[in-house]
Order: structure tokens, then C-alpha cells, then sequence
């Protein structure tokens, strides 16, 4: 009866002791829910494995060479920079005035 009445008196086991188990319990807690979080994470990156296979077999088959000659075709002296619309403006009628300028110079 002494030593119950002492503990409940001792201010380490009324505050520190709680403190404690809530330090530790919180961080096995927050690990459980952050782990929750990566799974799912996990499970939506997941793809229809006949797309994945598709996706595998263009990564290999796109080879470095095949690209330079791509870009060997590309006509790059006749290609122009056009500014687009700024969000102010609408953009169907800039693209109206852009067209006419270019018929303009043809």
C-alpha cells in the first residue's frame, strides 16, 4: 500500500511515464500510417500489364541513332517562334490576328 500510494505521489511516473508512451507509441503510429500512405502510392503506379509491355517494348526499340535521324528530317531554317496568347487575352482572337499576319506575309 506504501509503494502504490508513493508511485501515484512520484511526478515521473504522473507525467514522465505517459510522456513517454506517447513519445514512442506516436512514432510506431506515425510509421504505420506514412507506410498506409507509400502503399497506396505503390498501388496506383501500378499499370494494366499489357500497356507495361507495350511501354517496355518502345523504350527498347527507341534507340539514340533512330532519333538524330528523325531530327535530320525536321526542316529547322524555315521554323518560326509564335508567342501565345497572355491569359488577359482571348485566345481564339489572337490566334485570328496571328493567322492573318502570316497570310499577310505570304
Amino acid at each position: 500500500m506504501f509503494n502504490l500510494n508513493a508511485l501515484k505521489r512520484n511526478r515521473t511516473m504522473r507525467y514522465g511515464v505517459p510522456m513517454f508512451c506517447l513519445i514512442i507509441g506516436g512514432s510506431f503510429g506515425l510509421r504505420e500510417f506514412t507506410q498506409i500512405r507509400y502503399d497506396v502510392q505503390r498501388l496506383k503506379r501500378k499499370l494494366d500489364p499489357s500497356l507495361e509491355a507495350k511501354i517496355d517494348v518502345q523504350r527498347q526499340s527507341t534507340m539514340l541513332e533512330e532519333e538524330y535521324e528523325k531530327l535530320k528530317e525536321v526542316n529547322m531554317d524555315d521554323w518560326k517562334n509564335v508567342r501565345g496568347p497572355r491569359p488577359w487575352e482571348d485566345s481564339r482572337e489572337y490566334q485570328e490576328q496571328q493567322r492573318s499576319k502570316q497570310d499577310k506575309k505570304d
